[in-house]
């Protein structure tokens, strides 16, 4: 079984929305995280999915999957106290659903709506061969890592390096058994699932995406999603 778990539990201080977190923004009469789950809901190889939504919106999320026809959502719980401990609950939901310890588990973003179906088959194909996908791109540019008073430590190779983005994949008997041993050591606040699961020993591998699949947060970010939107359905009528 592969399963996704779109994380949706932030409130999206950053987006500056008037009335409504920034997942339940409106493109074309649509809100982002319906645009993002569509995704899933239209691949062949997802065979369920469980999204983690602020607790209060989560009435307006059931409300969604009946109007969308969302039917491969099997659950929609709460978030959590962190960002990890919100995929926290979503993998523990995702296991009572689980049919064996080979199933797959999909990471992914309630406002990264640009996903391809193809990077859905290469995370699964990836986590089949070597238990993990982690989808990113490679730098356009060069970056530096920097200490606390901003002087250059290191300018890593560019041909090197990448940039993670989502989903990032995993079996979900594994990322559970990092989860719960990085609870166990206090540590409820790692920034994702690669980090957490590079810290606990785990081998992680990545797939390359493409730069599209950008995380909505600001309102630049949401303004340029309309337009690549735009641009995707374009596509469809010109040929």
């Amino acid at each position: 079984m592969n399963i996704a778990v779109i994380f949706a539990g932030g409130s999206g201080t950053r987006m500056n929305s008037k009335d409504k977190p920034k997942q339940f923004l409106l493109v074309h009469g649509k809100p982002i995280i319906v645009h993002t789950i569509e995704v899933f809901q239209n691949h062949p190889d997802i065979d369920a999915v469980v999204v983690v939504c602020i607790a209060d919106w989560i009435d307006h999320m059931e409300e969604l999957k009946f109007r969308y026809r969302l039917d491969k959502i099997r659950t929609i719980v709460p978030g959590g106290s962190t960002g990890q401990m919100s995929i926290f609950n979503g993998l523990e939901a995702a296991e009572k659903i689980s049919g064996n310890d080979d199933d797959i588990v999909l990471i992914h973003d309630g406002v990264r709506p640009l996903i391809t179906a193809d990077e859905l088959t290469l995370n699964i194909e990836s986590v089949k061969k070597h238990g993990s996908a982690i989808t990113c791109v490679k730098t356009k540019e060069t970056f530096v890592l920097v200490d606390d008073d901003n002087k250059v430590i290191k300018v890593p190779d560019r041909a090197h390096s990448y940039v993670a983005k989502a989903p990032q994949s995993f079996r979900l008997k594994d990322i559970l058994a990092a989860q719960r041993k990085a609870i166990a050591d206090g540590n409820t606040n790692m920034i994702d699932s690669c980090t957490l699961m590079q810290q606990y020993g785990y081998e992680t591998y990545c797939i390359i995406g493409n730069y599209e699949n950008m995380k909505i947060t600001t309102p630049d970010d949401f303004y340029t999603f309309r337009a690549l939107y735009d641009a995707r359905e374009n596509q469809q009528l010109y040929f």
